[in-house]
């Protein structure tokens, strides 16, 4: 198990384990955040205008959200970790009820054919957000509890696959296939740095693969989207449609876009141009190079996230910052791969820079756990 350089401490050298707030994490997510007001203010304007009769609309929602979730990453930052990382079982509960009540309860929001919102009020929740957290958490603290029978299948792999499981077929449940394959992933990368042996990993992704396939030929809507991901333009009025218009956004923008505030796609071509494609409309409006110093301040973030999480002495604390940053990265990956055409088309929002609550608060509290425990110490 030592000679896993996730889990030995030793591996990481003296410069690495410096402890002391992450300004560097702190000051990237500031400038991504600041950009996605930027690009949500430009991609919803004209909606926002012909639906509600103000085109800040979208804007002054998400400067709230803005606000909310840097209250949240501060207070993250700065209260003793423990509160939040050692109730496991408390974050679990209330994920499932969340979910329950999404699907079961009459405050479960019913749009595209699922429900997968939570209405409280004047504030619509994901709970799937929230349910990638509490999975971290819970696989963070299994993992740091069980390294001496990791090797087991029924003590070191059954219990996370079931709970992973339970969460899954909730989601399944709204449905959403997009969102139940994204806590697998994350229970397949915690569980390979976690010391899980690789032939239950393997055997685990061959069965969810199996089980998706499935779920696809066994739909008629998951299988037209899919054939239309293969091969947009075929039919670019119907299921590709959003696909094609969101590559001609990113054709049309160039080396240095058509200018901020100019482009064309976002009149009504482009579906979810403020939310899960509003990447495209960055592509557009801010060319190549805009889009490439996204992804490098993007990337720089990530590294700074598993700087932390590899310095990190406590096992449990290092799985938790590994956690904090797959949640995002696989977003970023998740929604850029939908954006160019890559994985069939999945709502997934850019994390830091597309509208909505959920993803916004959520992706801030992950970075304010991993400047808390950049801070280093036991708190």
């Amino acid at each position: 198990m030592a000679s896993l350089p996730f889990l030995n401490p030793a591996a990481v050298s003296i410069g690495d384990q410096r402890k002391g707030l992450d300004y560097w994490l702190l000051v990237l997510t500031l400038l991504l955040s600041g950009l996605g007001l930027v690009m949500v203010l430009s991609a919803s304007g004209i909606m926002a205008e012909r639906f509600w009769s103000d085109k800040y609309y979208f804007f002054k929602r998400h400067a709230l959200f803005l606000v909310l979730g840097l209250s949240v990453m501060a207070l993250a930052a700065t209260l003793p970790r423990q509160w939040y990382m050692r109730p496991v079982h408390v974050w679990l509960l209330a994920v499932v009820g969340l979910l329950v009540l999404t699907i079961f309860s009459p405050l479960g929001v019913q749009a595209g054919g699922a429900r997968r919102w939570l209405s409280l009020g004047p504030v619509n929740i994901q709970p799937l957000e929230v349910a990638r957290v509490a999975l971290v958490f819970y696989l963070a603290s299994f993992f740091s509890r069980k390294q001496e029978l990791i090797k087991s299948f029924h003590v070191g792999f059954l219990p996370p696959l079931c709970i992973t499981g339970l969460l899954c077929v909730l989601l399944l449940a709204q449905p959403d296939f997009g969102g139940a394959a994204s806590l697998v992933l994350l229970l397949c990368c915690i569980s390979l740095v976690g010391g899980t042996r690789i032939v239950y990993l393997a055997t685990t992704s061959f069965l969810a693969l199996v089980a998706g396939v499935y779920l696809v030929l066994s739909s008629p809507y998951r299988l037209r989207r899919w054939f239309a991901f293969l091969d947009p333009f075929q039919d670019a009025q119907d299921a590709g449609y959003q696909l094609v218009q969101s590559l001609y956004a990113l054709g049309s923008g160039g080396w240095l876009g058509v200018g901020l505030g100019a482009g064309k796609q976002k009149l009504f071509f482009l579906p979810a141009a403020h939310n899960d494609f509003i990447v495209a409309v960055l592509g557009e409006e801010l060319g190549f190079l805009g889009l490439s110093l996204f992804f490098v301040l993007m990337g720089l973030l990530l590294w700074r996230g598993m700087r932390i999480a590899l310095a990190q002495e406590d096992l449990q604390e290092r799985f938790v910052g590994y956690g904090m940053v797959l949640i995002l990265a696989l977003g970023a990956f998740l929604n850029m791969a939908v954006v160019l055409g890559v994985v069939p088309p999945k709502g997934t929002p850019m994390p830091f820079l597309s509208y909505g609550g959920s993803s916004l608060v959520m992706s801030l509290f992950c970075v304010g756990v991993l400047l808390n425990l950049s801070r280093g110490g036991t708190r």
